[in-house]
């Protein structure tokens, strides 16, 4: 990174470390201008920067991507020239960048690279026969075609109509299986879980698969060289981490969902119109930080108690220290209710409740035909379908399975995983017993269970779940549970209960 004076003064100073996309520099000189020049990977920008002539100081801001990197907030570097010293230190900004990334133009030069793949190479038939043996389970298969209903003693099971493996998931997990049988013997890496099951990363793991670890709340990276194999998981990759396994010369194997990039399509959209993009999603969630990143100026709200407050603000104004205090960690740099919420794009994480999203988009398209009149709601309002087809099927057969009785309910999934969430959300809202479990050990044969309750960070043990007597169960899984965990699951409960009947009386 060079700031050069316009008196011809050069300062030189190393790469700037990684984190947030924005920076504000601010520099005393006694010039009146000086240009700054971003040197990056054979590639450069510049800009002159006006200085205040009578405080012969200046604030200005630009972004990380600029510089095909993200920028630590509150980095601080001292330079010297002759005569003039001065300090140049750089904060998360509180303005507006001046120039938008063009994420479009990356990603379209990136897909056409020799080092990058998102087909796989040419193993599927061999992966599909390893993926059969491994994941798929002959017990489900007796259910699906006894109309998803199994008895067995005193308990019966009653699976929803659709569950498990989507077919995003299953795509991800043969490419990562066809890029470890193509890349023998190469440093193999992901950036993220390839999907949240754990039997899935564990296996991964087993294959001689690397996940980039994680320091903080900060992926750390350094590990990973050229010539690296570096797959992007099902949930995506922001735009950034692209860019920078791009420059250190890695060979990137893409698994994205089609649905997940369908979204980020939907937020360049927005970006393009000047549309300020209100994402439906977890701010920390790997899908949603992704789509973040494609998109321009943005606002992350998890349910519709956060949408309904951004609609009253919409309508009524409100504290703008509060708003911004609330949403400090869901939204871009330098955002300002009051300037970025007159023009707004709907978009999702594609594993929320597709009722919830909906509601969103209703309420907000409501809020901007109140605030600027029906003949104005296409200059403020704008919005695309990006509810994920798999994650509609599943939450549809969980509505219409929470209709029959039953006793109790089982979801299985990994406990980080979205939609497995709000699967045992439906149970709970119906005031079903419901247990969150990620693996076939969680029920313990003293008729305890271990589980995550919904909306908790940390795993209960409830000593006593299934009653004695006849009992129904239901049970579903998220879109990242294979059939063998299913039955798995099934075959403990079997042989719990067989442990827990009482022996017969000697003859």
């Amino acid at each position: 990174l060079e700031l050069i004076a316009h008196s011809s003064a050069t300062v030189n100073c190393s790469a700037v470390p990684m984190s947030v996309a924005f920076v504000n520099v601010s520099a005393s000189l006694s010039t009146s201008s000086f240009r700054l020049i971003v040197n990056e990977s054979s590639r450069t920008r510049s800009a002159v920067v006006k200085v205040n002539a009578r405080e012969r100081q200046t604030v200005f801001s630009f972004r990380g991507s600029e510089l095909f990197r993200p920028i630590r907030s509150s980095t601080s570097v001292s330079f010297q020239t002759e005569p003039t010293s001065f300090c140049v230190r750089g904060d998360a900004a509180d303005t507006e960048p001046q120039e938008q990334f063009d994420t479009k133009a990356f990603t379209r030069a990136l897909k056409q690279s020799e080092k990058y793949n998102r087909k796989g190479f040419g193993h599927k038939e061999e992966v599909a026969e390893m993926m059969q043996s491994e994941y798929t389970s002959s017990l489900v298969q007796e259910i699906k075609e006894n109309n998803f209903v199994y008895t067995k003693g005193d308990i019966t099971i009653k699976l929803a109509q659709s569950f498990g493996y989507c077919w995003g998931v299953e795509r991800a997990v043969a490419m990562a299986y066809e890029t470890r049988k193509h890349f023998p013997t190469e440093k193999l890496w992901i950036t993220n879980e390839i999907i949240h099951n754990p039997l899935v990363n564990e296996q991964l793991k087993d294959m001689g698969v690397n996940y980039v670890p994680v320091n903080g709340a900060d992926k750390d990276f350094t590990g990973i060289g050229s010539g690296d194999v570096v797959i992007l998981p099902a949930f995506g990759a922001s735009v950034q981490e692209m860019q920078l396994l791009n420059d250190k010369g890695c060979r990137i194997v893409d698994t994205t969902c089609p649905w997940v990039s369908k979204v980020w399509n939907s937020v360049e959209k927005h970006k393009r119109s000047n549309y300020t993009s209100i994402i439906h999603g977890k701010y920390a969630h790997e899908e949603t930080v992704a789509t973040a990143s494609f998109a321009g100026t943005y606002l992350i709200v998890l349910n519709l108690d956060e949408a309904e407050y951004v609609a009253d603000y919409i309508l009524n104004g409100g504290n703008k220290e509060e708003f911004l205090s609330k949403f400090k960690k869901a939204m871009s740099a330098g955002f300002d209710p009051d300037r970025d919420l007159v023009r707004v794009g709907i978009a999702n994480q594609t594993t929320m409740l597709k009722g919830e999203t909906e509601e969103m988009g209703k309420l907000f398209e409501r809020t901007m035909m109140r605030k600027y009149g029906p003949d104005q709601l296409n200059e403020h309002f704008m919005s695309f379908n990006t509810i994920c087809d798999a994650t509609q099927e599943r939450q549809d057969a969980m509505l219409s399975l929470v209709e029959d009785t039953m006793d109790v309910m089982l979801v299985i999934g990994g406990y980080n995983s979205s939609n497995t969430t709000h699967l045992q959300e439906i149970a709970v809202l119906r005031k079903i017993p419901s247990y969150h479990i990620d693996r076939p050990e969680r029920i313990h044969m003293d008729g305890s269970i271990e589980h995550q309750p919904l909306f908790a960070k940390t795993l209960e043990v409830t000593p006593t779940w299934l009653q004695p007597g006849p009992v129904t169960i239901g049970v579903t899984s998220g879109a990242s549970t294979p059939d063998i965990v299913i039955q798995e699951v099934l075959e403990r409960v079997f042989q719990y209960r067989t442990l827990s009947q009482p022996s017969p009386a000697p003859a």
